[in-house]
């Protein structure tokens, strides 16, 4: 076994990698950022994205890339889902004395609550609920867009684009959202046809950020998708809650925004995250928690 000295804790999403570098005893020391380390979008492009944003750390904590050697990696990883794939990333050329995988979902709820009991929700690119429960996880959803990841920024990208579509064809009022989606196209269908075709999450996503807007600027469609985007993911909260979380952590950028509106009872049950999910990788990294 390497003489382990540094720790690093890896949140690898659908749109962002982020990287934090921890010494021998678990003081944080510096942060990478890359793109997108989702397992679903390829090995070769998780590491990818992994390696560059250990690399920013190691650079900006002034170290050498040699101390990888010595290093010790929890990673959490959006689309790692199954066994298989978490063993196709650990049989992957990679350069850490030792790495263990979990989901970003996994190690956002060992995160916010320090290795102990609790749920967490959330809502970004995808969308993911995981309890744990007597050191049990439980995860909730999160299986992949479109089947699954309800509430999240691809869920409400698609039904932009839905409602959007359907104005072009005059089935539905136009509104200031409709247009600033079918502007992406030309407002030409079969520019949508091919588009699809190769769409990820995240081009998905990226309307979520229009319906945000525009619900802020009074547009009643954005304001309605808001509305079926909060019912969702209330409706996951009390799931949670009636399977036997106390408390539930809301994270992501649209859990951020989303937050303020859940409704009571839900409400008394919320709680702030007491750390994210780069320190849940911490935890799988010094401990092997799963």
């Amino acid at each position: 076994m390497a003489d382990i000295r540094y720790f690093v804790g890896v949140d690898g999403g659908g749109t962002a990698c982020r990287a934090r570098l921890y010494d021998h005893v678990g003081h944080a020391l510096a942060e990478g950022r890359a793109g997108c380390a989702n397992v679903q979008r390829g090995v070769n492009t998780a590491w990818a994205s992994i390696v560059a944003a250990t690399e920013q750390a190691l650079a900006a904590a002034g170290l050498e890339l040699s101390v990888l050697a010595h290093t010790a990696a929890g990673l959490g990883l959006a689309g790692a889902v199954r066994e298989c794939d978490r063993a196709s990333m650990l049989a992957h050329p990679h350069p850490f004395a030792r790495a263990r995988i979990l989901t970003d979902a996994h190690t956002a709820q060992l995160g916010a609550f320090a290795g102990g009991d609790g749920a967490i929700l959330i809502i970004g690119t995808g969308s993911c609920g995981m309890i744990r429960h007597g050191g049990r996880f439980r995860s909730v959803g999160g299986l992949g867009f479109p089947a699954s990841d309800h509430a999240s920024g691809a869920w409400l990208g698609l039904l932009a684009l839905r409602e959007s579509l359907l104005a072009l064809d005059g089935f539905r009022p136009a509104t200031v959202l409709t247009e600033a989606v079918l502007e992406h196209f030309q407002r030409d269908p079969n520019t949508v046809v091919g588009w699809q075709s190769t769409a990820t999450p995240r081009d998905y996503a990226r309307f979520a950020r229009l319906v945000c807007d525009h619900a802020d600027g009074g547009d009643t469609l954005a304001q309605e998708l808001i509305a079926r985007e909060l019912a969702e993911a209330e409706r996951l909260i009390r799931g949670m809650i009636e399977l036997g979380a106390e408390h539930v952590c809301i994270l992501g950028g649209l859990g951020e925004r989303l937050r303020p509106a859940i409704g009571e009872p839900l409400r008394a049950h919320l709680v702030a995250a007491r750390g994210d999910a780069m320190d849940g990788g911490l935890i799988l990294a010094k401990d092997g928690s799963d």
